[in-house]
């Protein structure tokens, strides 16, 4: 088949939709928050959230306001959480999109709270505790006078605390202690809120890792990114009845026969031992391909695997088919679901030491989404 474009990531928005019906099932009855930041992993942010509401997601998260607002100006509608507080963000427009708020400091409550001033409306704010990550989030020590300072703004009227939450550092290690140690100070965390006036609408805490592993941590709401996407941190990736939703795929640019003896592509760290056909294929690390993936049996063409050979290059790849019929515009699979045996983004993660979300969410830009 020859496609639009030299490369194309396929993304299964049925796939979505059903991964998100199945995690509702699992971890009912929470509600399921639809994470779409990073534009949707990489699979198209507004395409993303669309499916996901339509498998019955009754959230959605981002990160940054930018990442907000463009969902409302393409019309979805919907509990919106902004995740990230960062303090030069638009969020009197955030506020005035009805888009959630998250807070985790003195500071960034009265930011928010002048914010509202400005938008006119009152803002929806999440307070969010550091339980044991030490990112963003109020430690235990400072927790009661953010709480203190939300109420305060709640009083005269600038926002309303709807949210309480966490974010765990090792939900994807099975067994780990610290997330016994993290959902203890979390309930800490929330009794006091609670006990101080705050009567919020959600607590959340679960990560995709612990909404599948640990139902003590899904509470009201429960936050889900990669698996909406078919994908996990957990060992061995995600379970079988979530679904990979992107294809990356491209198709040869070039094919020739070259002798034994030849240097393929930069430095020549790779040698033809014998006569062979070489077919290029054009995608690089420009558009998501490591460098670190050659010599590795990661893209599928004619029923099998083969390594990159040689150095993977900023917009394109070789591959040695040897003595194999392929001709320009054959379709070759970087990864996929794995239903015909190409290589899966938890494959590529593993074989290259890092995870499945770095893999799709670095497919560059200039790789078109199809949405077939």
């Amino acid at each position: 088949m020859i496609m639009d474009s030299p490369a194309q990531a396929l993304v299964d928005l049925d796939a979505i939709s059903g991964n998100v019906a199945a995690l509702r099932e699992h971890v009912a009855p929470s509600a399921v928050m639809a994470v779409v930041k990073a534009a949707g992993y990489g699979h198209g942010a507004v395409a993303a959230a669309r499916a996901a509401i339509r498998g019955g997601a009754r959230w959605l998260g981002v990160v940054h306001v930018a990442e907000a607002l463009e969902l409302r100006a393409a019309g979805v509608e919907g509990p919106l959480l902004c995740l990230m507080a960062i303090g030069s963000d638009a969020h009197a427009a955030a506020i005035g999109a009805g888009v959630d708020l998250s807070a985790g400091s003195v500071a960034m409550v009265r930011l928010v709270a002048a914010a509202a001033a400005a938008a006119g409306r009152p803002a929806r704010l999440h307070l969010k505790a550091d339980t044991g990550l030490s990112r963003g989030g109020a430690t235990a020590a400072d927790w009661p006078s953010v709480v203190d300072a939300a109420l305060t703004a709640q009083a005269a009227g600038r926002l309303s605390v709807v949210g309480l939450w966490s974010h765990f550092a090792s939900a994807d290690e099975p067994g780990n202690p610290s997330v016994t140690e993290q959902l203890g100070a979390f309930g800490e965390a929330v009794a006091a809120a609670e006990k101080a006036g705050v009567t919020p609408e959600v607590r959340h805490i679960a990560n995709t890792a612990a909404a599948l592993l640990v139902p003590q941590a899904r509470y009201d709401l429960v936050r889900i990114g990669g698996g909406i996407y078919g994908l996990s941190t957990l060992p061995g990736g995600a379970p079988p009845w979530l679904r990979p939703v992107m294809t990356l795929r491209a198709r040869l640019a070039m094919v020739k026969r070259v002798p034994a003896g030849t240097g393929v592509s930069y430095g020549h760290r790779y040698v033809t031992a014998r006569e062979t056909t070489l077919g290029l294929l054009p995608v690089g690390y420009a558009d998501g391909v490591p460098r670190s993936a050659a010599g590795r049996p990661l893209l599928f063409a004619r029923g099998r695997r083969w390594p990159a050979a040689g150095t993977v290059c900023m917009d394109q790849l070789v591959i040695d088919f040897g003595d194999e019929p392929v001709a320009a515009g054959d379709e070759v699979v970087l990864f996929g679901p794995g239903d015909d045996g190409e290589a899966t983004a938890q494959e590529w993660g593993e074989a290259l030491g890092t995870i499945s979300y770095e893999i799709v969410t670095g497919i560059g830009g200039r790789v078109a989404r199809s949405y077939p």
